[in-house]
């Protein structure tokens, strides 16, 4: 599935509805460049999710974990590390396959670790605001923005 989005705000509200349609135990592999959206996108998720802290992005810390009124989410950013060794260190086996979110900023730097059935999301730039936004491995329906 295919999306455009114009705004920063039509990014969250995606998010949103992919979110609804999330459930424990799904991951998220994101792709994309520097300040593609990655993150914004992961604050309409955390919204569906009924998470109200604010999100933000992982980079420094590799790992945020939050907890909302349906289920955990698990955010990581994976930019900072050198492969799959460093990913499975992190003691990420519990978040993989546990009973909250998963979504994965930069997966495919660890690519070998990410399990088969997760949801691959990768956003382009198309310009300053603008971004497609690509749904592969997406069994949960239609989304309509």
């Amino acid at each position: 599935m295919i999306f455009h989005t114009h705004t920063a705000e039509e990014t969250i509200a995606l998010g949103e509805k992919i979110g609804n349609l999330l459930h424990p135990g799904d991951i998220i592999a994101m792709t994309g460049t520097l300040a593609a959206g990655k993150t914004t996108i992961t604050k309409g998720i955390a919204k569906a999710l009924g998470i109200a802290d604010t999100i933000t992005s992982p980079t420094f810390c590799l790992i945020s974990e939050y907890y909302g009124e349906k289920m955990p989410l698990y955010h990581m950013d994976v930019y900072r590390l050198e492969g799959e060794e460093d990913f499975i260190n992190l003691g990420v086996e519990d978040m993989l396959y546990g009973q909250g979110v998963c979504i994965i900023e930069w997966s495919e730097k660890v690519k070998k670790e990410i399990p088969k059935k997760a949801i691959r999301l990768t956003i382009t730039p198309t310009s300053e605001t603008e971004r497609e936004i690509v749904l592969e491995n997406w069994n949960n329906g239609d989304i309509q923005i």
